[in-house]
């Protein structure tokens, strides 16, 4: 993977961040986003420098449709400064979580959620794109949640739900340039996701942890580990999946 580029939103903390460090320990480059934790998002690059790779925090709010143009131009400018003009791995992280019961669901709470976890996902990758190399990869994320039902998500699910269609399609029609896309489906990690809700509720990690195989709930390595697999030579021929790392939770 030597000498390759990763562009991760979402890099500051939680999957984002053990995907960025786990890439970078494989010889990964990594351009990394953050929405409001500057100093935690520029304290990864600073640690991914450490470990000899180049590394940048970005500013993005990922909800934000006309800013993707600008980022676009301000990402170019870091590759050609890294003496190269695309990168090779695009992984749609960045999000928000909320428990909301469905009748407590208003249309400002559905669209913030459409914008972020789709709208979103879907124009910046459109923007991107120009910017992957060939037989890149794209490495969209989704949630255990819309196998299984949780109370309280259905708007969040009913987006990843739709990210997951979106990711069969992006498979199909960037086949000719032999880019991979695929979705990465975490079950619960304790993570500060949706304000810690399984880190700061010992009760609910206990019975997610005795509704699932392996007898615990994820940590963000796991997942991190899991899309940096996927970015992997050895994945190459894994194209419109749905993959889910959850350790064998509803089975």
């Amino acid at each position: 993977m030597n000498q390759k580029i990763a562009l991760i939103t979402g890099g500051s903390r939680g999957l984002g961040k053990s995907a960025a460090f786990t890439l970078a320990k494989k010889g990964c480059n990594v351009i990394l986003t953050y929405h409001t934790k500057e100093a935690e998002g520029k304290q990864v690059a600073f640690e991914i420098q450490k470990i000899g790779r180049k590394a940048i925090a970005m500013q993005l709010d990922t909800g934000n449709i006309t800013s993707f143009i600008p980022f676009k131009e301000a990402v170019a400018s870091v590759l050609q400064d890294w003496n190269c003009s695309k990168f090779d791995f695009l992984i749609n992280n960045a999000g928000i979580g909320e428990t909301i019961p469905f009748e407590q669901v208003t249309e400002e709470d559905f669209d913030k959620f459409n914008r972020i976890h789709f709208k979103g996902v879907y124009f910046l990758t459109q923007k991107l794109l120009p910017l992957i190399n060939d037989n890149g990869r794209i490495i969209n994320l989704s949630s255990g949640t819309t196998r299984f039902c949780v109370p309280g998500y259905s708007i969040y699910a009913s987006m990843k739900g739709a990210i997951e269609v979106f990711t069969r399609y992006l498979a199909k029609e960037l086949g000719p340039k032999g880019i991979t896309v695929n979705v990465v489906a975490p079950g619960p990690v304790e993570t500060d996701f949706n304000n810690a809700a399984i880190r700061n509720n010992p009760q609910m990690k206990g019975f997610l942890a005795s509704q699932t195989a392996l007898g615990r709930v994820g940590e963000a390595d796991d997942i991190g580990k899991v899309i940096a697999l996927i970015c992997s030579e050895e994945s190459k021929w894994i194209n419109g999946q749905r993959i889910e790392a959850s350790g064998g939770i509803n089975l």
